[in-house]
């Protein structure tokens, strides 16, 4: 490959050109496929005429022999694979084809026939396992191939002890045992009557390495977990709770271990909302070992949170906890104003009478977590809060006399208003001469 770049670095640019569309076209195969390296290939109408190992293209059995290391589902007869799904549980055969494409005729029989396997001990999603056979008298002296196992999460595949074994007509389906270098550089040496490293040419004289491996996934991590109010000492659990103002409830959270993995230091926290207060001396935990529950510290309101323990897969805990429900609904704004600064819990924050008006949602939210992260839930205590108004001195207003709307609306425009002085002419009139008339003694 060196030889032939070097080439196409010295050809002519038109001739570089081509040339190197060439040489894609012989390098794609093995990025294409996974074996190698390239080589002649036979049929089976026309064999080798010297050692060399799966290169015929039309094996009735396998089909292309280059493509020599698959993988199927142990106790199964699915078709072999180049690339397997992993199941977790599932056990898992690699195989591989081992054949001497020299004709028969011509009696050519490979030495130090060696088999050889990389098995990854890494974890990963992807997992290559690499085939080598090789024969000092093999034209090239070594082929090699691959196959795949996949996954969505990461694993690693554990050999299954005693499983390593070469089968073929002389040995059988029950096959030989084959020692475990095979999976280190030494390799393994095979043969077809015994393990001497010689195998003639011949379909008659093929035969199969094959070897069980598991996937060994990572143990899961995984909780639930949830947060429900009760009334004080009646053990009525549920997500929403209406309370009297002042009443007392009781909290609880709850925890399950529903993974694999056992997990260490689970610590159950828990937020307080404005209008409810913690009661000191409240809390207590249980588990399998303490049923009935035993007495915890006062830090699972604070923030510090309280450690329950280590717990293995199928392993529970719970705790309880009392608070006060706010009581300041009887008094008025004015009053509850005056004494809000005389009233507080231990940190100085208001937290009993912090409640409005009417309807009152007071959300409570608890947390667990352990090594596989965490999880909340809220339980809500709903109260209804009746406000009293201070009653306001009325100052009583003086009667006025209704004044009596006229019977009909002025009317405006030109002839009212000539009426009107007319009108008010005559009343002027009258009123002149009803004077003259008190002047004179004029008896009407």
């Amino acid at each position: 490959m060196s030889k032939l770049i070097a080439f196409i670095r010295s050809a002519p640019k038109r001739t570089s050109a081509v040339l190197a569309i060439v040489a894609a076209v012989v390098v794609v195969p093995v990025t294409l496929f996974a074996w190698g390296p390239i080589r002649p290939t036979y049929t089976i109408d026309s064999p080798a005429d010297h050692i060399t190992f799966n290169s015929i293209t039309n094996n009735p059995n396998i089909g292309d022999e280059r493509n020599f290391v698959g993988i199927r589902e142990s106790g199964t007869t699915n078709q072999w694979s180049d690339d397997m799904t992993v199941v977790k549980g599932k056990a898992y055969t690699v195989r591989m084809y081992v054949h001497n494409n020299a004709a028969s005729s011509l009696n050519l029989v490979a030495e130090n026939v060696t088999a050889k396997f990389n098995l990854p001990t890494t974890t990963s999603k992807s997992i290559q396992v690499n085939g080598f056979l090789s024969a000092s008298n093999a034209t090239p002296t070594e082929v090699y191939d691959h196959a795949i196992f996949s996954s969505t999460e990461n694993f690693n595949l554990a050999y299954t002890s005693g499983s390593l074994k070469f089968e073929n007509n002389s040995f059988g389906a029950a096959g030989t045992t084959l020692p475990e270098s095979i999976f280190t550089s030494a390799g393994a040496k095979l043969g077809y009557d015994k393990l001497d490293g010689r195998i003639p040419g011949c379909f008659q004289f093929s035969g199969y390495v094959t070897f069980q491996v598991k996937p060994q996934f990572a143990a899961v991590s995984k909780f639930t977990m949830s947060k429900m109010v009760s009334k004080k000492g009646d053990n009525k659990w549920v997500e929403t709770y209406a309370a009297k103002p002042g009443e007392t409830v009781d909290y609880l959270i709850q925890y399950k271990n529903v993974g694999e993995a056992q997990q260490d230091d689970v610590t159950f926290r828990d937020t307080l909302p404005a209008g409810v207060t913690y009661i000191n001396g409240s809390t207590t935990f249980g588990n399998s070992k303490t049923p009935a529950g035993t007495k915890a510290s006062d830090n699972i309101t604070n923030g510090t949170g309280i450690n329950v323990g280590s717990y293995a897969p199928g392993a529970n805990a719970w705790s309880i906890f009392s608070a006060k429900v706010s009581d300041d609904s009887s008094r008025s704004d004015d009053s509850r104003k005056s004494n809000d600064s005389n009233r507080s819990d231990d940190s100085g924050n208001r937290k009993d009478n912090l409640l409005n008006c009417g309807n009152n949602t007071l959300v409570n939210k608890a947390k667990v977590t352990t090594g596989g992260g965490s999880i909340e839930d809220t339980a809500n205590v709903t109260v209804f809060k009746v406000c009293v108004v201070n009653k306001v001195n009325v100052v009583p207003v003086a009667q006025v006399a209704p004044q009596v709307a006229p019977a009909e609306l002025p009317k405006t425009g030109a002839g009212e208003n000539i009426a009107a002085v007319f009108g008010l002419g005559s009343l002027i009139t009258s009123i002149g001469y009803y004077i003259t008339s008190r002047r004179l003694g004029i008896n009407q």
